[in-house]
């Protein structure tokens, strides 16, 4: 864009360590760009000129004004990460288009890039209706169904997704990544990120909302932008924009949500996100939808199954004082010689094997009590630790969980405790995932010990599923705050069948929800203890 020359200035902040210098005439160039040619196209504000609100601007102003002593941009890496509904589309679009009109790169090319062409294309196309309704850009350009040209200086920008045929080859000037958290690997990241090699100027910025996957590019970024921002990692070239609550604040309080969105009353609007929080306090599922859109907050899986609140009121220990703080060991001998029905899920080769004790009440008014044992292969301790950022170390310190020997599981270890259980309890069945109908269960049979095949499909999962959920909400559950559980109880997602049936989902869950899946075979198999089945007849290799 032709633009009246002014004289560069620095400011006082240009005596920078590393001799970057402020640039009040580009900052300034950038924030009048917006105003001057480009309007809102959607909403209330359709029509009217797009001023940056205070938070934009300060990015905007940080990211085109920070200069290198060479007079290029500081800043070739940004993270905007900021709540939904914060204006970050119509900013990401401005940005682009500036970077196409005015940002004197010759055979510019720009790219909106996300983890589908449809999200890739919500920026893009709010960009290409800012160019058709201004006379200036639009006869200066050409338009098409899914790219903007500039002729005069061979630039262009483009839509591209994860699942484009072709990604390769590509000379990124600006790359606008929309959505990071919904990447489902860092393919595209990579590609983009290396295709900017050769240029002098290049600027790959990010814009998210949390999620819920910590092993994805996006939680990286995230953790990496968070070091910069408290200064823990000095990087020069990275602009971090974080807009959080924070995971310990209270998702629920209108004041924490200021935090997460910075154009709070303006967009979205107070009382949206009042409706949107009393959603998500009466249904559990749409609880962490609302955490990651609005609050910001990181969470265990995309939808929370379990209120944790709700979990909670479950944790008071049941053990009388004389038996001792509230170890393992006291619960333990509160309940000694009493009747249970155990599930039992084994781990395949190295991951979390549990086995939940079920107690059900035995008198009026008493409530259903959980004892749990946990087994992980003692070599891959200090490997889950760094990979999962799970304290399994100080479980096992606790007695929570214990170590089998080696590297995988050990059901020879397993077998034995589960032996001293059955001495120690009136065991009178134990649930077992099918698919392990192997040495181990036809021994403990052979020991004496009542074993039950139990499906794992919405027949045999619901119902003890629908009654694990009343126990919750009537706070008829005692599980003595076990950590590891309530690790997995929060890590809970499940799989609705047509009919609304429910039963633990272990492929959508990102985490371990072992302890869990055997709660619920245990209380699937109390629940029939007095009705007369042939399960209590015959329970060895029995289907529910």
């Amino acid at each position: 864009m032709a633009a009246k020359p002014r004289k560069r200035k620095k400011s006082a902040s240009s005596a920078d360590a590393g001799g970057f210098w402020f640039d009040e005439v580009a900052a300034d160039l950038a924030i009048d760009f917006c105003s001057t040619y480009l309007r809102h196209v959607k909403g209330e504000w359709a029509g009217q000129p797009f001023v940056l609100a205070s938070w934009q601007r300060d990015f905007v102003r940080a990211l085109f004004g920070w200069k290198r002593p060479d007079g290029t941009r500081k800043y070739r890496k940004a993270l905007i990460f900021v709540g939904r509904k914060n204006g970050k589309t119509m900013l990401g679009a401005a940005i682009a288009l500036y970077l196409l009109f005015a940002d004197r790169e010759p055979g510019a090319e720009i790219y909106s890039v996300a983890a589908d062409r449809d999200q890739a294309a919500i920026m893009f196309d709010a960009a290409k209706s800012m160019v058709e309704s201004e006379p200036a850009l639009a006869k200066r350009c050409e338009i098409y169904r899914r790219s903007i040209v500039v002729p005069s200086t061979a630039s262009s920008y483009h839509v591209l997704s994860a699942d484009a045929p072709t990604k390769h080859g590509k000379n990124a000037h600006g790359v606008l990544f929309d959505e990071l958290h919904a990447q489902p690997n860092r393919e595209l990241y990579d590609v983009m990120k290396t295709s900017q090699g050769a240029r002098r100027q290049p600027l790959f910025l990010m814009f998210t909302t949390a999620g819920y996957d910590r092993k994805s590019v996006c939680f990286e970024e995230y953790e990496y932008a968070c070091k910069v921002r408290d200064g823990i990692i000095v990087d020069d070239t990275y602009l971090p924009a974080i807009f959080e609550m924070g995971k310990d604040a209270d998702w629920t309080d209108a004041e924490a949500w200021k935090a997460s969105n910075p154009n709070l009353g303006i967009s979205p609007k107070l009382e949206f996100l009042q409706e949107e929080c009393k959603r998500a306090q009466e249904s559990p599922a749409y609880q962490n939808t609302f955490r990651m859109l609005y609050g910001n907050q990181w969470v265990e899986q995309a939808e929370r199954l379990i209120d944790i609140a709700l979990w909670d009121r479950g944790k008071d220990p049941w053990w009388p004082a004389s038996l001792g703080p509230g170890v393992p060991g006291s619960a333990e001998e509160s309940l000694r010689g009493r009747e249970c029905y155990a599930g039992l899920d084994l781990a395949r080769v190295s991951d979390l094997s549990a086995m939940a004790l079920v107690f059900p009440p035995v008198d009026e008014g008493e409530r259903w009590k959980v004892l749990m044992r946990f087994w992980v292969p003692l070599d891959d301790v200090h490997k889950r630790v760094h990979r999962d950022r799970v304290p399994y170390d100080v479980w096992i310190r606790d007695g929570h969980i214990k170590t089998t020997p080696g590297n995988v599981t050990d059901f020879a270890f397993i077998e034995h405790e589960i032996l001293e259980v059955s001495r120690d309890y009136d065991l009178r069945e134990v649930a077992y995932d099918r698919t392990f109908a192997d040495s181990l269960t036809q021994r403990l049979t052979d020991d004496g010990v009542p074993m039950v095949e139990f499906g794992q499909g919405h027949l045999s999962m619901a119902a003890p599923m629908a009654e694990l959920m009343r126990l919750l909400k009537g706070t008829e559950l005692q599980h003595g705050g076990n950590p590891v559980l309530r690790w997995n109880a929060s890590n809970l997602s499940a799989k609705l069948d047509p009919a609304g049936n429910l039963k633990p989902d272990k492929e959508k869950s990102t985490e371990r929800i072992d302890g869990i899946v055997a709660l619920v075979m245990g209380i699937g198999r109390a629940m029939v203890r007095d009705a007369g089945s042939v399960y209590n007849e015959r329970p060895s290799f029995l289907t529910l």
